[in-house]
């Protein structure tokens, strides 16, 4: 686990591919908790630490998750996060590169609980929440293309789904279209950036997650325009 950022109220940690936030019915031990242990050991704090997930990552999607150390912390970040007030910038890694440069892709999305899978449609239809997200290209190599992303809404993989809907599924991500998968089971999506009004100190904080481990990442990253 990396800490990125950490003060009296909030936790910013690395999460890696492969790892879950919460737990789930798989019984792997997620982010949570071993953000829990380093808290309790770092500290020294006896009984049970305080821990709150304001957020979530999908299981093969690396990069920034905040957590919150106090109530008062979670309760304000919860509120943030729904009102769109935490900017977070992803970066995804596409075979195929997008028609347009830049775009705002704006469609209506459904889910699809028993597949875990969601579907997005250009009208609205029964069930369908509205979902925006801008990107635009900003790096190349011989045979991919990097976006940067920026979510107007939170949806169920918004931009795994939306992302395949213009004929780009991310490298390594089979649910949307992707003709491979990545060898660590990873896909190529990482929450690059968190940027937000500290929910306590009022102060603004602006994170960066360091690149994945992974040599397709740094040859990539070295051709941003």
């Amino acid at each position: 686990m990396q800490v990125v950022y950490e003060d009296n109220h909030i936790i910013i940690v690395n999460k890696e591919s492969g790892e879950i936030v919460q737990g789930d019915k798989t019984g792997d031990k997620p982010l949570s908790e071993t953000v829990k242990d380093y808290i309790k050991e770092k500290y020294a704090k006896p009984g049970n630490v305080f821990l709150g997930v304001a957020h979530r990552l999908d299981r093969p999607v690396c990069g920034l998750v905040v957590f919150a150390k106090t109530s008062k912390a979670l309760t304000r970040l919860n509120e943030m996060f729904r009102n769109g007030d935490v900017s977070k910038t992803y970066w995804a890694i596409t075979k195929n590169c997008p028609t347009e440069p830049e775009n705002t892709l704006t469609g209506w999305m459904t889910r699809n609980e028993k597949q875990n899978k969601s579907y997005v449609y250009n009208r609205e239809v029964p069930g369908s929440k509205k979902a925006i997200l801008h990107y635009k290209v900003i790096g190349r190599s011989e045979n991919y293309t990097l976006c940067e992303i920026n979510l107007m809404t939170g949806r169920h993989h918004q931009i795994r789904c939306q992302l395949a809907s213009i004929g780009c599924p991310i490298k390594g991500d089979l649910k949307y279209g992707a003709k491979r998968s990545n060898a660590d089971g990873s896909i190529s999506l990482m929450s690059h950036k968190v940027e937000f009004i500290h929910p306590v100190s009022k102060i603004r904080i602006c994170v960066e997650a360091p690149l994945p481990n992974d040599n397709l990442w740094k040859d990539i990253s070295k051709s941003i325009l």
